[in-house]
């Protein structure tokens, strides 16, 4: 099977490195940053100004080679890799839903915001409570440190001063 994934924008936010860049956007209150979407694509913007948030699936560029057990944020056992959201995976996707403030031409203001600053932007979907928003039970292991919302390190990302993964 062959797939091919190209970006359709870039990220701006005011995060340059992981470590100290909020884990979620939820932790992410009066963070900022703009959505640059590729003139190509500009066109499939319309009709979104109508809605408050927006899902935002990106490549995240800048994490290391995914371990399929980790020690997670806010945990210190090793976890199976699909029952945590760290960001080295075996396809590094990541996922925001971010508050959608403005639409100018190909450019979207966001808040909320918890990438970092270059990321290569995926797709946009919008976010609708009654489809996207489910009242479950069970959390897993997150159960109950759900509201801790101390920022990211750096133990998912490759480093920076000698470009060697952790």
């Amino acid at each position: 099977m062959k797939m091919e994934i190209r970006p359709i924008g870039i990220i701006h936010s005011p995060f340059t490195e992981a470590s100290g860049t909020p884990r979620q956007a939820v932790f992410a209150k009066g963070s900022e940053g703009t959505v640059e979407v590729f003139a190509e694509f500009q066109e499939g913007l319309a009709n979104l100004e109508g809605f408050e948030r927006i899902w935002l699936l990106f490549w995240l560029d800048r994490a290391a080679p995914y371990r399929l057990k980790v020690k997670p944020y806010m945990d210190d056992k090793m976890r199976g890799l699909f029952a945590t959201r760290a960001p080295s995976r075996p396809n590094p996707i990541g996922m925001s839903c971010v508050k959608l403030l403005s639409v100018e031409g190909n450019v979207l203001g966001v808040a909320e915001i918890d990438a970092l600053d270059g990321t290569p932007l995926l797709d946009i979907k919008p976010y609708v409570g009654k489809l996207d928003c489910f009242n479950v039970k069970r959390s897993g292991w997150l159960q109950n440190i759900l509201n801790n919302p101390s920022p990211a390190d750096d133990r998912f990302y490759k480093k920076q001063e000698n470009n060697e993964d952790i």
